[in-house]
C-alpha cells in the first residue's frame, strides 16, 4: 500500500505514455484541421463533449467507487483476521496447559496467516520466507510437508490439524464451543477473501469506460479548438488524462490483494499476527517487522 506520494508528473506521464501520446494526436488533429487546413466549419457544440463527458464521468466513478469498496472490505476481513489471532492466542494461553501443545497450536496459525497471504498472491507458500521459517519453527518433517499437499488445500489441513487438536484435549464444552468460534471466524475470513479475489468485476464496466473515454478524447478538441486554438493539444491531454486516471485507480483496486504498489500490505499483517503470537509464546526472537522501503510502499 502506498502511504507515501514519492511519485512524479513525469512518472506519471511515462506510465500512460501510450494514452498521452493518444490524447496529443487528437489534440493536434483537430488542430490541424483547424488552423492549418482552415476548416473552421468543423467544430462540435459543447454540449456534445459535456454530455459525453458525464456518462463518462458516472460510469468512471462507478467502476471506482465499486472497486474501493472490494479494497476497503478485505483491508476490514485482515483487520478482523488480526483480531481474531489475538484472541485465539489468549484461549490458547489460558485453556492449553501443555506449553509444546501451546507452541504447535500458535505455531500453526502463524502459518495460516502466512499462507492466506501467499493464496491470495497467487505465490507458491513453500517458496515463501516467512512460510518457510514457520515451517521450520514448527518442526514439520517430510511427511508432514507430503500430506499438506495433498490436500485440497494447504489452509484446510492446517485447520484440521489444529482443531484435532483441540478436540483431543477433552476441554470443558463452553471452551470447545469457544474454540469452534475462532476457527469460524478464521474460515469467514479466508472465504471473504477469496470471495473478492476470486470474483472479478463485470467487464462490461471497463470496456464502457475505455470506448467512452476514446470518444470523448476524439470529440472534446473539436469542441474547443476554435475558441483557444492549438492550446487544445495540452487542454485534451489534462482532461482525458484526469479520466483515464480515475479509470485505472478502479482497475488497480480491484484486486486488492495483488502485487502492485496500491494492494493491502498484507504481508506487513501477516507479520504483525506473528509476532503478536510469538509474544504471547514468550519469544525474544522476533520477526522484523514490515515497514516502509524507499518508494514509500507497505507490503
Amino acid at each position: 500500500m502506498l502511504v507515501s506520494n514519492n511519485a512524479s508528473m513525469v512518472r506519471l506521464l511515462l506510465w500512460q505514455w501510450s494514452n498521452v501520446a493518444l490524447y496529443v494526436g487528437f489534440g493536434a488533429l483537430a488542430g490541424v484541421v483547424h488552423e492549418v487546413l482552415g476548416y473552421t466549419h468543423l467544430k462540435l457544440p459543447t454540449a456534445a463533449a459535456s454530455i459525453l463527458g458525464a456518462a463518462l464521468g458516472i460510469f468512471a466513478s462507478f467502476r471506482t467507487s465499486a472497486a474501493y469498496a472490494r479494497w476497503w472490505e478485505g483491508r476490514q476481513l485482515w483487520g478482523r483476521l488480526v483480531n481474531v489471532s489475538r484472541l485465539y492466542a489468549s484461549q490458547v494461553a489460558a485453556y492449553v496447559s501443555d506449553g509444546d501443545e501451546r507452541r504447535r497450536l500458535l505455531e500453526r496459525h502463524v502459518l495460516f496467516a502466512h499462507t492466506l497471504r501467499c493464496q491470495l498472491r497467487d505465490d507458491d507458500p513453500f517458496a515463501d520466507a516467512h512460510v518457510q521459517r514457520a515451517l521450520s519453527l514448527l518442526g514439520v518433517n517430510d511427511a508432514w510437508r507430503t500430506r499438506a499437499k495433498e490436500q485440497t488445500s494447504l489452509l484446510h489441513f492446517l485447520v484440521d490439524e489444529s482443531f484435532r487438536a483441540v478436540a483431543r484435549m477433552d476441554l470443558p464444552p463452553v471452551r470447545m464451543v469457544s474454540f469452534e468460534q475462532s476457527f469460524a471466524a478464521m474460515l469467514d475470513v479466508q472465504g471473504g477473501c477469496e470471495r473478492i479475489k476470486r470474483t472479478p468485476m463485470p467487464r462490461g464496466y471497463g470496456f464502457f469506460v475505455s470506448w467512452l473515454l476514446f470518444l470523448f478524447a476524439m470529440l472534446f478538441p473539436f469542441t474547443v479548438v476554435d475558441s483557444i486554438g492549438w492550446a487544445a493539444v495540452p487542454l485534451n491531454v489534462i482532461v482525458c488524462l484526469g479520466f483515464t486516471l480515475i479509470s485505472e485507480i478502479g482497475r488497480i483496486l480491484e484486486d486488492p490483494f495483488n502485487h502492485f504498489y496500491n494492494s493491502l500490505p498484507i504481508t506487513n499483517l501477516s507479520v504483525t499476527i506473528e509476532r503478536n503470537l510469538r509474544q504471547r509464546l514468550g519469544d525474544a526472537d522476533l520477526p522484523p517487522a514490515v515497514v516502509v522501503d524507499d518508494k514509500g510502499v507497505l507490503w
